[in-house]
């Protein structure tokens, strides 16, 4: 599907057309510029690929600086690939927020924030193990048992325990675009979607 790149700025709300009050994040969308089209007799499939953020010349590798001197635009930041463009799409186009409407639906993908190391009530919502009083000394939010059988005598894989939480690629589907600023480069998506401020989203029609 057709889709930008872009930058989580934050969270505000707007009132809508009845009066309620919609909460709201901020999306700085674009411009984003095309690095290379694949083509399914060239690379096996049809994609776009599109760069967002650009930066200095010494800051990128020589592979991608012929890359991106090929495709006659500056070194860019960020990198991804889309299909589903409509007409001819070539080297240098560059694609803003207006492609996106009001009330069109989008998916928008991004990293969630890194929680460390965390435990299986707060990573799996586990309700902990057994009372909190009579005599229970430190077991209330232990994990349990883990696999007690004869055989096989092992953890399955796949098994919920504590370990690093959050800080993994999230897809947030059907979210609604509340309303498109071009002026400012910038996309009103009702609700929350995942990640810190200042983090990349990819966001698909």
């Amino acid at each position: 599907m057709p889709g930008l790149l872009g930058k989580k700025i934050g969270m505000t709300s707007v009132f809508s057309a009845e009066g309620k009050n919609v909460p709201c994040t901020v999306i700085e969308v674009g411009p984003c510029v095309v690095t290379q089209v694949k083509t399914a007799d060239k690379d096996g499939y049809e994609a776009v690929q599109l760069g967002f953020e650009e930066k200095k010349e010494k800051h990128t590798t020589a592979p991608m600086a012929g890359h991106f001197k090929k495709a006659g635009v500056a070194p860019q930041r960020h990198l991804a690939e889309f299909t589903g463009f409509d007409g001819e799409v070539k080297l240098g186009d560059t694609f803003t927020v207006e492609l996106f409407n009001e009330n069109d639906f989008v998916d928008i993908q991004g990293t969630s924030k890194g929680k460390g190391f965390q435990g299986v009530v707060k990573r799996h919502g586990f309700g902990g193990v057994g009372q909190a009083t009579h005599g229970q000394h430190n077991r209330l939010r232990a994990p349990g048992s883990v696999g007690a059988c004869s055989y096989p005598a092992k953890v399955f894989k796949g098994m919920r325990m504590a370990g690093q939480m959050g800080n993994e690629k999230v897809t947030v589907q059907n979210l609604r675009v509340i309303k498109v600023m071009p002026e400012h480069n910038l996309l009103l998506i009702k609700g929350s979607i995942p990640g810190s401020k200042g983090s990349i989203v990819l966001i698909e029609k």
